[in-house]
């Protein structure tokens, strides 16, 4: 996902001279490209993602569409007040771009964990929220984001992601995917746990529970009408998420479903409220937190059976 990021920025900064990218001193043999191709719009940073967040709010400010690039939590739970009272606050151009989403950096401990970052940013007025799930998602993300005035972040997972759409999708901000259709239960994810989904689609599938698949990529704002249109279409819902299921895409959806008065079975995936205290590889991790591709076809086969 980071390197379709990067070359979809370096098509969109070729033809947009406003076009800023700065870095947390993070990105080698990544962001070079960029660097060489526009010098005068590539600042390293250094180790100060506050700072590197006043300073793009204040070329924004001047007009600028500034991208910032750090690792995992760095460029977000790190800048919360700049990004509150600065970005947020003046409506600033400026796109927060985290690598390491979810469990991605699983060995490096809760650190480099990055599983509240949507909920906070969720709270923040302005703020427009995207997890694409591959590189496909991940360039067209950065190109509507570029076009997208005011606020955004875009949670990244790392280099090295599979390709989960056969054929350019219709990438809309605000809406939602149709990766498989079905009629029997719903999995909404998002980020790149859609290959687990997808996965576990195709294990249900074989027991004759047809699962329809939405790619969430935008969690603010939400697809609503994909969620109500699920909610009247299946008899279940589930939410993926590498992230707390508080204040993330499950609480997101359970809004809707709430305010709209839907009734329909409903589960949450993700972190059960807790620091992931364990290390080891991201696929290691979310085993653990119930997020394999087993683990969810287990619980979306129970929750279609009981709703039966």
């Amino acid at each position: 996902m980071r390197a379709a990021f990067v070359r979809s920025l370096i098509d969109s900064a070729r033809t947009d001279e406003r076009i800023f990218l700065l870095v947390g001193d993070v990105g080698y043999s990544l962001v070079e490209p960029f660097a060489e191709e526009f010098p005068d719009r590539f600042v390293n940073i250094g180790v100060a993602e506050q700072n590197m967040t006043g300073i793009a709010t204040g070329l924004a400010m001047c007009g600028k569409i500034v991208f910032v690039y750090s690792l995992a939590n760095f460029p977000t739970l790190r800048c919360v007040e700049q990004i509150r009272n600065d970005v947020c606050y003046h409506n600033a151009n400026v796109k927060i771009v985290a690598s390491g989403g979810g469990l991605a950096y699983g060995a490096l401990g809760i650190t480099h964990h990055v599983t509240e970052d949507i909920g906070i940013m969720r709270t923040l007025p302005n703020m427009t929220i995207i997890a694409p799930a591959d590189p496909v998602e991940s360039a067209l993300a950065t190109r509507a984001i570029t076009e997208w005035s005011g606020p955004c972040y875009l949670r990244l997972v790392k280099t090295g992601d599979p390709l989960l759409h056969k054929r350019t999708p219709d990438f809309q901000v605000g809406k939602a995917i149709v990766v498989r259709d079905g009629s029997d239960v719903t999995l909404i994810a998002t980020g790149g746990i859609l290959k687990n989904a997808i996965q576990a689609a195709e294990q249900l599938s074989k027991q004759g529970i047809q699962s329809r698949v939405l790619s969430m990529h935008t969690i603010k704002p939400l697809d609503v009408d994909a969620v109500l249109a699920a909610a009247r279409e299946t008899s279940a819902i589930i939410t993926i998420e590498e992230h707390n299921i508080i204040g993330g895409l499950g609480s997101a959806v359970s809004e809707v479903l709430a305010e709209r008065g839907r009734r329909v079975a409903f589960r949450r995936i993700g972190i059960n409220d807790t620091f992931c205290s364990q290390v080891g590889s991201q696929a290691y991790l979310q085993k653990v937190h119930s997020l394999s591709v087993e683990s969810i076809a287990e619980i979306a086969g129970s929750l279609r059976r009981v709703k039966r």
